[in-house]
């Protein structure tokens, strides 16, 4: 074999994944992903086709992933769709079909000798609307105390996430209001924060609330970059200060740690409601 037979070629394109509802399509996502995630050297694209409720919007799917295949493409097809002709369609396609909902209901159906309903976007209904509207409300609050914003308000909080700027806080504070009701607000550490020898002072009296999101200086250099290149705000040095200082006080306070560097926002929340569990 010469030289130029051992030069590897281009990576190969990202197998494309589609994801096919009857409602929002999160739930289907949510679970391709999850088994998607078992293979890590897999280059993957998603496509993303929610409310496909009727025969119609089935054959106009159907004939996307056809359109694929005659590229030379092996998709794949994740759905939770629940109509029979509209799953029947999808399953004409030249491609691996995985029906999340059917094989469960069919066997909860002989669990429990009782007909499943097959309703659309069942599993996204309101049956549940004590826990929907605390969703909502706990949603609400972590949009009103997000950013050291209504901090007046921090009394009611469930948790108070703390750390310098884009280390993660948003996201988690909304993660855990919308998926689990819990009432997070966020703080962001400033200049100002860093000159005290304790806690800031909006969060002194809530101490037992606190969690610290830390992340390795280089990866908030990049981060930042992208939304201010060039800036102070942005360097590596202005990183590896706020960073480091942070740390500092969270051991002084004594408060948990969460490492955000490489961690998903799903595991960032688990953990956080691991430590609120144990509380």
């Amino acid at each position: 074999m010469t030289q130029a037979d051992a030069t590897p070629g281009p990576p190969p394109h990202p197998r494309t994944v589609v994801i096919v509802s009857d409602h929002t399509g999160l739930t289907a996502e949510n679970i391709a992903r999850a088994l998607l995630a078992h293979f890590p050297g897999q280059s993957l694209r998603y496509l993303r086709r929610p409310f496909t409720a009727d025969l119609a919007a089935a054959q106009s799917v159907a004939r996307e992933v056809r359109a694929l295949a005659e590229r030379g493409e092996h998709p794949l097809v994740f759905t939770t769709v629940t109509r029979a002709e509209v799953l029947t369609e999808l399953q004409t396609c030249p491609a691996q079909v995985f029906d999340l909902l059917g094989p469960g209901l069919s066997a909860l159906e002989q669990e429990f000798q009782q007909r499943a309903t097959r309703t659309v976007g069942r599993h996204h209904d309101m049956h549940d609307t004590d826990a929907y509207l605390s969703r909502m409300d706990a949603l609400d609050f972590a949009l009103a105390t997000d950013d050291g914003v209504g901090d007046k308000q921090y009394g009611l909080s469930d948790v108070i996430l703390v750390g310098v700027s884009r280390a993660g806080k948003t996201p988690t504070s909304l993660f855990l209001a919308l998926q689990h009701g819990v009432r997070a607000s966020n703080y962001p550490l400033a200049e100002d924060d860093f000159d005290r020898s304790s806690l800031p002072l909006p969060l002194e009296a809530h101490r037992h609330k606190l969690h610290g999101l830390t992340i390795d200086p280089r990866r908030l250099h990049a981060i930042r970059t992208q939304r201010k290149p060039g800036s102070r705000y942005a360097s590596l040095e202005q990183c590896e200060h706020e960073v480091r200082r942070a740390e500092r006080m969270f051991q002084r306070a004594g408060i948990p740690v969460r490492d955000t560097t490489s961690a998903s926002v799903e595991e960032i929340a688990a953990g956080i409601l691991n430590t609120l569990r144990k509380a």
